[in-house]
């Protein structure tokens, strides 16, 4: 599990990090970041792919960034993650530093050490924040958690050996049949 400060801190805290050293901000607390596994990587790259190359088939404007990417979804000093995909449509919101408000589209590979924050805190951060599109993908139980903020509706479920339907895009299925 991701260890947790005890004090309120802000991004200062994030970048004053030795290199390599990687954590999120939550409404000032502090989660350090365990580096990624093989598996993980590989979703995360096969996500990255698919998503790209469907905006760039389609002519779209929105962008995808894989972690690290810098996303400060309140635009405050107090909350920074690094979502493992993020699908930003609004070239507005885009600086050097990454994204200052919310991703329409936010992707996070959960493990072991990340259930807690990726199904508990991060659901409720990003459905608060103004996420479109929220997607759990957990390689352990080859199964991925739709969140369609948009909508105001619950959760989908999806199997790895189906073609998981994207919200904000109606035509995009994504393929994840490689990991089973």
């Amino acid at each position: 599990m991701p260890l947790l400060k005890d004090n309120l801190y802000t991004t200062d805290y994030i970048y004053s990090l030795p290199d390599g050293q990687r954590a999120e901000l939550i409404n000032g607390v502090v989660y350090d970041m365990a580096p990624p596994n093989r598996l993980h990587q590989k979703i995360v790259s096969a996500l990255h792919y698919q998503i790209s190359d469907y905006i760039k088939r389609n002519n779209g404007t929105c962008e995808v960034y894989p972690a690290p990417f810098a996303v400060f979804l309140n635009q405050d000093d107090k909350t920074y993650v690094e979502p493992d995909i993020s699908v930003i449509c609004d070239p507005s919101k885009l600086d050097d530093k990454g994204c200052n408000g919310a991703p329409d589209w936010i992707i996070e590979v959960a493990s072991q050490s990340t259930k807690r924050i990726d199904y508990g805190i991060k659901l409720f951060k990003y459905r608060s924040s103004g996420v479109r599109e929220y997607w759990i993908v957990n390689p352990l139980t080859k199964t991925v958690n739709v969140f369609d903020f948009s909508k105001n509706e619950g959760t989908d479920q999806y199997q790895f050996d189906i073609g998981i339907p994207v919200c904000i895009y109606t035509d995009l299925t994504i393929d994840l049949s490689e990991f089973l």
